[in-house]
């Protein structure tokens, strides 16, 4: 009986870490670093850089626990996008 309370206290106790929120911050993330890609000429490529690579650090972090993976993976391909945007352009230009 102790068994049983004590896997549903460690349910209740992941629902409420912080590592719930991975998912809809990479996606937050990721569609604010494609959106700054997309003005990459007028904001400048490092917003859409830094955006891009916190996208894809939190995407992978809530892959890896197993908590909103939609989100997750949403965050991670427009996290993708938006940091791979900038280096093409740069590299068109080289």
């Amino acid at each position: 009986m102790a068994t049983a309370s004590h896997a549903s206290d460690e349910s209740t106790a992941s629902a409420d870490s912080p590592a719930t929120l991975y998912g809809p911050v990479s996606l937050v993330l990721g569609t604010a670093g494609l959106l700054a890609a997309v003005f990459a000429g007028l904001l400048g490529i490092g917003i859409p850089l830094l955006l891009g690579s916190l996208a894809v650090t939190f995407a992978l972090l809530g892959l890896s626990r197993g908590l909103h993976r939609v989100c997750c993976v949403v965050g991670l391909a427009t996290g993708c996008l938006g940091l791979l945007q900038p280096i093409l352009l740069a590299a068109a230009w080289a």
